[in-house]
């Protein structure tokens, strides 16, 4: 199975797109060496996010890496941010824009449309699903796009990232009032740097997910690897900062909920 789901029975849905590690070994050998430590992962988040039971959120992580498949891009392979860097469907660069393939390696248009059928469609086919169930027995949904990233790569942004970057596809994906609420803890928590809809404003997930008008709000988070990891490898979860940033999770994704929840159940 090149995914797992988690059923639960709130509203939330978190969704991992980028959790996973494994490179099929027919495709290894045409990766440099460097890619098989799949150091763009996302890692640790189904450790840092291990409190989602007690939400009764419904969870969906992929078992196979970014590097084969980009769960988080158009199927046509569109640039996500137009005039920034980018990586693909099927990505050829590391995210310090380094090649990811040795030369004349990289997958061929065959090899993608392949991967595609084969990885991506299984997991947004779940997904759709799982939102579809989750409407059902609640009348809306709540997505969460849950991702981390080192919080200083110059070939996709300049300078240093804030620690937390909401995103709402600049409102498009999620009522304000969603927006609002996390936001706003954040901003009363006196924690870690924040922005909302900044430089990560959220991925094909997030946009191509959230609908509003139709009962299904979607919100990305990209937070700083710093906050709960080593940035660097080996990429060490790190217990004492994960739970001083655990609370904060929480209560973002509980002010969501309620937001979410605030305009239905009246």
């Amino acid at each position: 199975m090149s995914f797992t789901l988690h059923c639960g029975s709130s509203p939330l849905l978190v969704s991992m797109p980028h959790i996973g590690t494994d490179i099929p070994s027919g495709m290894q050998d045409a990766y440099v060496p460097r890619a098989l430590a799949v150091e763009d992962t996302d890692w640790h988040l189904d450790l840092l996010y291990d409190f989602l039971p007690e939400l009764g959120a419904s969870v969906l992580k992929p078992r196979y890496s970014r590097y084969v498949i980009d769960l988080n891009r158009p199927p046509d392979d569109a640039p996500m941010y137009p005039g920034a860097a980018n990586t693909e469907l099927c990505p050829t660069r590391f995210f310090t824009g380094d090649a990811l393939y040795k030369p004349d390696r990289a997958p061929s248009m065959e090899e993608r449309t392949s991967r595609r059928d084969t990885y991506w469609q299984p997991y947004h086919t779940a997904l759709t699903k799982e939102l579809q169930r989750i409407k059902v027995q609640h009348g809306y949904a709540l997505l969460w796009d849950a991702h981390s990233i080192h919080s200083q790569l110059p070939w996709l942004f300049e300078g240093t990232l804030p620690g937390l970057n909401i995103g709402t596809a600049n409102g498009a994906s999620a009522d304000a009032s969603i927006a609002s609420a996390v936001d706003r803890v954040c901003a009363d928590a006196n924690g870690p740097s924040h922005v909302l809809n900044g430089r990560f404003k959220g991925g094909y997930i997030t946009r191509q997910y959230g609908s509003p008008q139709n009962q299904l709000h979607a919100l990305q988070l990209e937070m700083c690897r710093y906050l709960y990891m080593r940035e660097d490898a080996p990429f060490d979860y790190d217990l004492g900062k994960a739970r001083q940033i655990q609370p904060l999770l929480r209560a973002m994704m509980n002010s969501a909920v309620a937001a979410c929840r605030g305009l239905y159940e009246r």
